[in-house]
């Protein structure tokens, strides 16, 4: 009996060594290679921007300021944070009492960039998206928002589960409220081999990842999607590249022509493990975003680098943005 437990023990522990030996070899051929030189921006980036802009912190002269960095970039949409929703679903008109004055001033310097408010909440012991009148109370949250002259609207629900029907069914009514503007949502990694998905489950107690059909299933109801690539755990930059890279694949298979992809690249700073601002950064991202459009084979209209998040971008970060990726 004693044997046996010891055995069994030897076995664990040896699993326990090997598991992440086998992740981290899994990614460090996925970020192998050198990209293209043409695998670079095509003038289809993302920028997530604070709440502090609909609010009144924000003035004309930020939005100025704003823009001359802006445009020495190929950043074509941003996302400001004008919610949450409450958890029954209503959006307060309070939330973004300066959006017009935001959009007065957006039109003046910036005519080429489309933006979005970004709306979402907790979806797990928060907005209960499977309730039908929730649903209906954040579609009416959106006509108003949108009917202030925002171009289209961002979704950032989390975390939603893979396969969620009420998701699905909230994307689909929002497409006639945002007319011919983009509909966007960000997405959470897709599952990087069959098996993750429920094994993640279990260990972190929702999805991290979803499958592969229903991430499919989100983008052919949307014109973008953003695949938020950051906070992965991995250790090392190059684990990271290889992370993105690999992501960026299976979107590039997974997102139908005609569609809008988006890579999230880090430009923040509290991670949540301690080696986190060491492995994940722009330049990372970027060059795994280049590994995986020269995999594609061509070039990829609509694909783009979203970073994260405006207020906590340094100058370090908007320079790898440009020497990783914009003009790299």
């Amino acid at each position: 009996m004693v044997r046996r437990c010891l055995r069994a023990l030897a076995g664990a522990l040896a699993l326990l060594v090997a598991l992440p030996a086998l992740v981290a070899a899994f990614f460090w051929a996925q970020a192998a290679g050198s990209p293209e030189s043409w695998a670079k921006s095509l003038g289809h980036d993302a920028l997530w921007l604070g709440h502090a802009w609909v609010d009144g912190r924000r003035t004309e002269t930020d939005v100025k300021a704003l823009a001359v960095r802006l445009r020495e970039t190929g950043i074509k949409d941003v996302y400001v944070h004008a919610g949450p929703f409450e958890f029954d679903g209503t959006l307060r008109t309070d939330r973004y009492a300066n959006a017009g004055d935001l959009l007065k001033w957006w039109r003046a310097e910036l005519p080429g960039v489309r933006i979005s408010p970004w709306l979402g909440q907790k979806v797990d012991h928060g907005l209960d998206l499977a309730d039908p009148a929730a649903r209906q109370r954040v579609l009416d949250g959106v006509r108003d928002i949108v009917a202030l002259g925002f171009d289209g609207v961002h979704y950032n629900f989390e975390p939603v589960t893979s396969g969620d029907t009420g998701f699905l069914d909230l994307l689909e009514r929002t497409r006639p409220l945002v007319g011919d503007g983009p509909l966007s949502t960000s997405t959470p990694q897709i599952e990087p081999v069959p098996g993750m998905l429920p094994l993640a489950r279990a260990v972190i107690g929702h999805d991290k990842y979803w499958s592969q059909e229903y991430f499919r299933e989100v983008a052919t109801r949307t014109d973008q999607v953003a695949v938020m690539t950051y906070d992965s755990g991995l250790p090392l930059g190059s684990l990271y590249r290889g992370h993105v890279a690999q992501q960026g694949e299976l979107a590039l298979r997974l997102v139908p022509d005609g569609k809008a992809l988006l890579l999230g690249a880090p430009a923040y700073h509290d991670h949540n493990v301690p080696w986190g601002d060491a492995a994940e950064s722009v330049a990372a991202a970027a060059e795994g975003a280049r590994l995986a459009l020269s995999r594609h084979g061509t070039p990829r209209e609509g694909f783009g680098l979203a970073l994260y998040v405006d207020f906590a971008a340094t100058q370090e970060d908007w320079a790898e943005y440009t020497a990783s990726w914009y003009r790299p």
